[in-house]
């Protein structure tokens, strides 16, 4: 009997060694990974320059000294995420939901400071955000917030890519301070948002001095082919949340803030025990130092064509088949039912992915992916593709959905 609190279904599967793009299992078996701890794992595993930069942090017995004092390595960090990010003011702590969290709270405080006793902030159908509290309130899923009401207020939801229901909010709610949006919705689909879009909203709040913030949670560091999807788009947003690849497997997120946010936190308004530690911010340093130094941000772009390009040309006569979409290293393969089984299917032959909003494929690789193991990864993957697809659609559909 297992003692780790039952909320995970988990695939009885373990993995004990990793070098690059590739996992071993505890019976030997070798896998591609096509999800990278779900787009957390940004230079696989095994990563020279990540694995001497923890070695020696931890060799000097300083791993963690709390945030009463000043830490070099968090002040190295901060520094590199403001370079990167175009912004100012760099709070760290230990995971996504953390990052939104403060994010919300910036937001909130940010209205209050306006005058606004009420502060909204406009979220997204189909969004994901974490699942505290208030993240999951922000988070479109009923399947994540059933069972934990009463949700917290001050959310308004708007369809993705729809700028007149943004116009219809901002002239009958002058309680909105905010839009809270993920560029690129992971959980939700792999739902891209149209860069006009994003500039058009971003002149919206410009317009209405609401802040924007851009959850990069996981779309971001890199795994687009930008640092940031919003630089794709030429705008600067006032907020934006950060985790999963910003510590290449450690765990460490981030609320970055700039423009009208910057300045709006002062002394006792959000803290962390563990966030910015030593051993986490040694992390992201190394990781960051890495992307630059082995040109990971035009690999993302490289491998992504490939695995985009070839998934497409393999799979557009196969009937289920409807699209893939993303950008970079951030794919989702949409078919036409749900899919749930192509999971197991894939690992069987040596393929680690996942499936989200039921009938999406969802591929995150490590950004060290080359441009063979990305044809590797369609060969496999097309052929899973193509013998689901072959099932009878019905049987499929049942079995995916259970």
């Amino acid at each position: 009997m297992s003692h780790v609190m039952n909320t995970y279904a988990r695939i009885p599967l373990a993995f004990v060694r990793g070098e690059g793009v590739w996992l071993w299992d505890q019976h030997g078996k070798k896998y591609l990974d096509g999800l990278a701890g779900i787009a957390v794992n940004t230079l696989g595993y095994g990563h020279p320059r990540l694995n001497a930069a923890l070695n020696a942090r931890i060799a000097s017995g300083v791993i963690h000294t709390s945030n009463l004092f000043v830490i070099p390595d968090q002040e190295a960090a901060a520094d590199r995420v403001a370079k990167i990010t175009g912004l100012d003011e760099v709070f760290f702590c230990n995971s996504g939901c953390e990052a939104n969290e403060a994010a919300i709270k910036v937001a909130r405080y940010y209205g209050h400071q306006r005058g606004i006793d009420r502060p909204e902030i406009i979220v997204f159908e189909k969004s994901f955000h974490g699942r505290t509290l208030a993240t999951l309130s922000a988070t479109a899923s009923r399947k994540v917030q059933a069972g934990f009401e009463p949700l917290v207020s001050g959310f308004v939801r708007a369809p993705l890519n729809d700028l007149a229901a943004i116009r219809t909010i901002a002239a009958n709610n002058k309680n909105v301070v905010a839009v809270m949006i993920e560029p690129i919705q992971g959980e939700g689909g792999i739902n891209v948002a149209q860069l006009e879009y994003l500039r058009q909203l971003k002149a919206i709040c410009d317009q209405r001095e609401w802040l924007f913030i851009a959850d990069e949670v996981q779309c971001g560091v890199g795994r687009t082919g930008a640092w940031f999807v919003y630089q794709h788009a030429g705008i600067a947003p006032d907020v934006v949340p950060l985790a999963k690849g910003l510590g290449g497997g450690v765990a460490v997120g981030a609320c970055v803030t700039g423009n009208r946010a910057k300045g709006v936190f002062s002394p006792g308004k959000h803290g962390s025990t563990f966030g910015g530690n030593p051993l986490a911010c040694t992390a992201v340093v190394a990781t960051l130092d890495a992307m630059e130094e082995y040109s990971l941000l035009q690999n993302a772009t490289n491998t992504g064509r490939v695995i985009r390009d070839g998934l497409t040309q393999a799979l557009q006569s196969t009937s289920g088949f409807v699209e893939v979409r993303g950008m970079g290293l951030m794919l989702g393969v949409e078919l036409d039912r749900p899919c749930s089984d192509i999971v197991g299917m894939a690992l069987d032959q040596g393929l680690i992915l996942n499936v989200t909003a039921d009938n999406v494929i969802r591929l995150l690789p490590p950004l060290v992916m080359t441009a063979d193991e990305g044809r590797q990864l369609v060969q496999i993957l097309s052929n899973v593709i193509r013998t689901f697809l072959a099932r009878p659609v019905a049987a499929a559909a049942s079995s995916g959905a259970a």
